[in-house]
């Protein structure tokens, strides 16, 4: 399993003090070093923590895939185009959320999305859907013309006994079967941590998953370069 390191908060801690350090780009050259396949981003509306000239920069910067997340709104939708990511990841956005809250309803979205992935996808860009573990978001994510679903395993993380967390993972489980069914790769992330990550490396389905939060968090007491070593090792050290 492939592992993709999201570096906004990297730039969280730079705009809380709206100055040029730490640098995300910098922290994703060091985390492509450590062995991760790509780079994620999620290009808010409100810029909370990655910029515009964070994914420009990126663009010249990442050897793997550079993953570009975003809410496609005219708006983002122009700033993608422009920068040309290797893959694009819709995902819902609320204004004062914290972090994504879950999925995508692909089913009431339907008519913007299919416009979406369509301009993205003439413009050589490879869609991601980030939806929730729905056999039946995944069906729609295909007939709107995904490339992948990014599967939301961010309930799973959160659940409180190891009950709930069994019963999350096998709905999580359950999708990515049915992403390759039905001719979709199959990704996962949200919520993902050193602590939680096992059952989800196990799952032969999902070929990647993208870890934000937990990464960055580690790499402020180990640095970037062990902080994803300790990742990657995890995730290639499931049988």
């Amino acid at each position: 399993m492939r592992l993709s390191v999201n570096v906004d908060h990297v730039a969280t801690i730079r705009q809380a003090r709206m100055t040029d350090e730490p640098d995300p780009v910098w922290a994703a050259v060091q985390a492509e070093l450590a062995g991760a396949c790509g780079i994620t981003v999620h290009l808010r509306g409100d810029r909370r923590h990655i910029q515009d000239r964070d994914v420009r920069t990126l663009r010249e910067t990442v050897v793997g895939v550079l993953n570009l997340e975003m809410r496609a709104t005219p708006e983002l939708m122009e700033v993608a185009l422009d920068i040309g990511p290797d893959m694009a990841t819709l995902v819902p956005e609320g204004e004062r959320e914290l972090t994504t809250q879950g999925g995508l309803d692909v089913i009431a979205e339907e008519a913007e999305l299919r416009e979406a992935i369509a301009k993205l996808k003439a413009a050589g860009i490879t869609v991601s859907l980030f939806i929730d573990p729905d056999v039946v978001q995944v069906g729609r994510a295909k007939a709107v013309g995904a490339d992948i679903v990014e599967i939301h395993t961010g309930i799973f993380a959160d659940a409180e006994t190891p009950e709930d967390a069994q019963r999350e993972f096998e709905k999580v489980r359950v999708a990515a079967i049915a992403a390759i069914e039905m001719g979709l790769r199959a990704h996962g992330g949200h919520g993902l941590t050193y602590r939680n990550i096992h059952p989800i490396a196990g799952v032969d389905e999902i070929e990647e998953v993208s870890v934000g939060h937990s990464v960055v968090a580690r790499s402020v007491l180990v640095g970037m370069d062990l902080a994803v070593r300790e990742m990657v090792a995890l995730l290639e050290g499931v049988e």
